[in-house]
């Protein structure tokens, strides 16, 4: 079957079931992100949670690329797959993605399964604060440094690549604790409270429902655990991404196709579907 035919079945699909929607790295390639594993991007090892907290310096190295990076992923607008799922209204959004575009483009019913970078935690006492006032600090803790260095490569998840950190100053909370972004590390679990309420919707759907997968590559199990629940329990699954997926063998439907317009038209099915009843 040609692709034309298997994307009409998919929207068809799609705009008249209730829906369940995980996202990841390739719905914000549009706003200017780049992904992990898309087609072309280049193998990355970012820092763990293990190598974040063993000492100072790998701290210092995280906030010096972060701040630039901040510089870009901070500024990051909605694109139009963000829009339209903020139109579409699933019963639930869950994202692998840190950059708040979901909630900045008025979703509602949204999962930061991995946190949001606009944040940050003391991993002595726990406050959180505001990463917008931590990088004020930081401008003014480290003056030339957005200057000297604005040119290194961005991140997908909101640093650069850069090797001298040596002189970078790092605020630390006023308990005198190491700052850390509030969003989940590689090597660090999703909080349980998260997971659970994404089970639920996904088993909520049945097999009347169903789940659509846009721009993840499902490589990490934090989110392909959610497609193989879908999959146990009979719900019909949508794969949008480019390139191969950990989940293409239980979708339902797998389309190499862009998550931003597959998304708009996804939209507009709905909407028209709703204007004829």
């Amino acid at each position: 079957m040609t692709l034309a035919p298997i994307r009409a079945e998919a929207l068809d699909l799609l705009a008249t079931r209730p829906l369940v929607v995980l996202t990841g790295a390739g719905l914000s390639t549009d706003s200017g992100i780049p992904d992990y594993r898309g087609p072309g991007a280049p193998t990355r090892a970012p820092m763990t949670y293990q190598e974040f907290v063993a000492t100072p310096e790998a701290q210092q190295r995280y906030w010096a690329r972060s701040h630039l990076g901040w510089q870009r992923m901070g500024r990051a607008l909605p694109n139009d797959g963000h829009r339209a799922l903020a139109a579409l209204d699933p019963d639930l959004l869950i994202t692998q993605n840190v950059d708040g575009l979901h909630e900045a483009a008025g979703s509602r019913s949204v999962v930061a399964l991995h946190g949001r970078v606009s944040e940050v935690v003391c991993l002595s006492c726990g406050t959180t604060s505001s990463r917008a006032d931590l990088e004020r600090e930081l401008d003014a803790l480290n003056p030339g440094w957005l200057e000297r260095h604005g040119w290194v490569e961005s991140r997908p998840d909101g640093d650069v690549d850069l090797d001298d950190t040596h002189d970078f100053v790092v605020p630390r909370c006023r308990c005198g604790g190491p700052l850390k972004p509030h969003v989940v590390f590689f090597g660090e679990n999703v909080p349980a409270d998260r997971v659970a309420r994404c089970y639920a919707a996904v088993e909520a759907l049945g097999t009347s429902g169903a789940l659509l997968v846009a721009g993840s590559s499902l490589t990490v199990m934090s989110g392909l655990r959610f497609v193989k629940r879908a999959a146990a329990g009979g719900t019909p699954i949508v794969i949008v991404n480019r390139g191969e997926t950990r989940g293409d063998a239980l979708a339902s439907y797998k389309l190499e196709v862009g998550c931003s317009e597959f998304l708009t038209e996804l939209c507009t099915r709905v909407s028209r579907l709703s204007a004829e009843i």
